[in-house]
């Protein structure tokens, strides 16, 4: 119940402060050891690899899906979606100084999930398109664009979110900010390039 702070040069009136300080934020109720753990060095890697492991299953399990409700379409947007994973790891291998946190890949998966939300967007507009008799090429062209106000402002609402939270904060919830950035910004880019790109040229086959 007894503590001693060695200050060195510390005047009386800065102990005084100081003590005052913490007592300030004493807590009254009484507190009771419950559980002990020890954390050793590898605590953080083994946490790194189950989640790259948990991102990797559930962005297979995601791709498997789209390819089973949008067959053809789906195997697309799959394929699209792995050209995004890739695209968006070079953008943050290539930013000076980055360091990717363990919240920082949150955010990332975070980003994966908003990148096929545009796909199914697109999608499901094609497929009322379709169902009124119209060509699947002219289908998805008017598709693309009677989606892209909903993608763009969803996208953008979550990067302004991103933006807030990066310059208001710090520490982890700045790499989660960070990253969920880049990652949205860079799902907008394929959305509108590479997956467009993909779905016509393999209808026009």
């Amino acid at each position: 119940g007894e503590a001693q702070i060695s200050g060195g040069e510390m005047s009386r009136e800065e102990a005084k402060q100081l003590v005052e300080r913490f007592n300030a934020g004493a807590l009254t109720a009484p507190i009771t050891l419950v559980n002990q753990r020890t954390v050793d060095a590898t605590a953080a890697q083994d946490s790194l690899d189950r989640i790259l492991v948990a991102g990797a299953i559930g962005t297979l399990l995601i791709v498997l899906f789209m390819a089973l409700y949008y067959r053809s379409l789906g195997l697309i947007a799959g394929l699209a979606l792995l050209y995004y994973i890739a695209l968006s790891l070079a953008l943050f291998k290539v930013i000076p100084g980055f360091v990717m946190t363990l919240a920082g890949i949150s955010g990332f998966l975070l980003s994966i999930g908003m990148a096929i939300d545009a796909n199914i967007l697109v999608f499901e507009r094609a497929k009322e398109e379709m169902a009124r008799g119209v060509s699947r090429l002219a289908a998805i062209e008017t598709a693309f664009a009677r989606a892209w106000p909903s993608i763009r402002d969803s996208n953008v609402s979550t990067i302004i979110t991103s933006l807030i939270l990066y310059s208001f904060t710090s520490s982890f919830v700045k790499g989660f900010a960070l990253t969920l950035m880049l990652g949205v910004g860079v799902s907008i880019f394929s959305a509108l390039t590479s997956t467009r790109a993909m779905i016509r040229s393999l209808m026009r086959v």
